[in-house]
């Protein structure tokens, strides 16, 4: 690609990516993507470090949670996948305040729903930025939480890391 600019080779590469995800990634390349990611991360400082914001990535289908978990690493925060909303609201409990980002699935197993972990989140966690997603629309006359933000799957990666680094710029504020 001689003369080519290399941010024009980035996003070229970007928008293949996302068109891949549009695609939806086949499960073993989601798999490899996770496993190179990991092998290449040399600086567990900055992910468990005192100071480290944390994402929680909550998805009950596995691939697709890895996949979400693979994209949220390229951040500077730290990425803990739940499969349950009751998963998530025990780490919530644990390390609350170290919560930046949750990105929830509307649909999730167990008792709880991603809505309904979203108003939790919401009521008992107000600086923790939300994200919620779905293969569908919520229904007529279902609100989501005040600054919550719906991405309809599939997902672009380059949409959930803009909202990534909204909660690691500007965290929410607090309501009053």
């Amino acid at each position: 690609m001689p003369g080519m600019k290399l941010d024009q080779i980035g996003q070229a590469l970007a928008s293949c990516y996302d068109n891949l995800v549009a695609e939806g990634i086949p499960d073993h390349l989601a798999a490899l993507v996770r496993r190179v990611d990991h092998a290449e991360r040399t600086t567990p400082a900055k992910a468990d470090g005192p100071e480290a914001r944390i994402v929680l990535v909550v998805e009950d289908e596995r691939d697709t949670r890895e996949l979400a978990e693979s994209v949220l690493e390229e951040t500077e925060m730290r990425v803990i996948g739940c499969d349950s909303a009751e998963r998530a609201l025990s780490v919530l409990q644990e390390r609350g305040g170290d919560v930046a980002l949750v990105f929830a699935d509307i649909r999730l197993a167990g008792a709880m729903d991603g809505l309904q972990l979203a108003r939790a989140i919401a009521t008992l966690w107000p600086r923790t930025r939300l994200v919620v997603t779905s293969g569908v629309e919520p229904e007529p006359g279902v609100a989501l939480p005040e600054g919550a933000v719906f991405i309809p799957k599939p997902w672009r990666a380059f949409d959930v890391l803009v909202e990534a680094e909204r909660a690691a710029r500007d965290p929410s504020p607090p309501v009053s």
